[in-house]
């Protein structure tokens, strides 16, 4: 997933009078700081998400190093960085988890609060979340 540098600074796209703005397309992955970021946006993730009563139960109040890697891996690559996920399949992985619609919500809430707690743009924070979105199908089970 690319986008342009302008629509990262200036979500209408508007330019003023005069001028000339070079149009430069990145990815969201190294317009957000690449694979630190992620590390740091992990990190803060499961802390909000552990703090959650309705969702610390699926980790039993602790996440694994390797779960989080995990994590940065599936994001680096659904935002055009160069990480590939190697882990185990998405949808297998949950299918016993009884996950459902409410706790999705509550997942991309806790990662939207997180983008938002690291100054992220509205209007990439929402990007975003459009992209996790698209793994709700692999994850919900319930």
């Amino acid at each position: 997933m690319t986008t342009t540098y302008s629509e990262l600074t200036d979500p209408a796209g508007t330019v003023a009078a005069g001028d000339h703005p070079a149009t430069v397309e990145i990815s969201i992955y190294d317009a957000i700081g690449g694979h630190p970021s992620l590390v740091a946006a992990v990190d803060i993730f499961y802390r909000r998400v552990l703090a959650d009563p309705e969702l610390e139960r699926y980790f039993h109040g602790n996440v694994s190093e390797r779960h989080k890697r995990y994590l940065v891996t599936v994001l680096g690559e659904a935002l055009g960085g160069r990480e590939r996920y190697r882990g185990p399949d998405l949808a297998k992985a949950h299918s016993h988890l009884r996950i459902t619609d409410a706790h999705f919500d509550r997942v991309a809430g806790h990662l939207a609060g997180t983008l938002e707690e690291l100054e992220l743009p509205g209007c990439l924070v929402d990007r975003i979340i459009g992209i996790v979105a698209t793994l709700r199908p692999l994850i919900v089970t319930a």
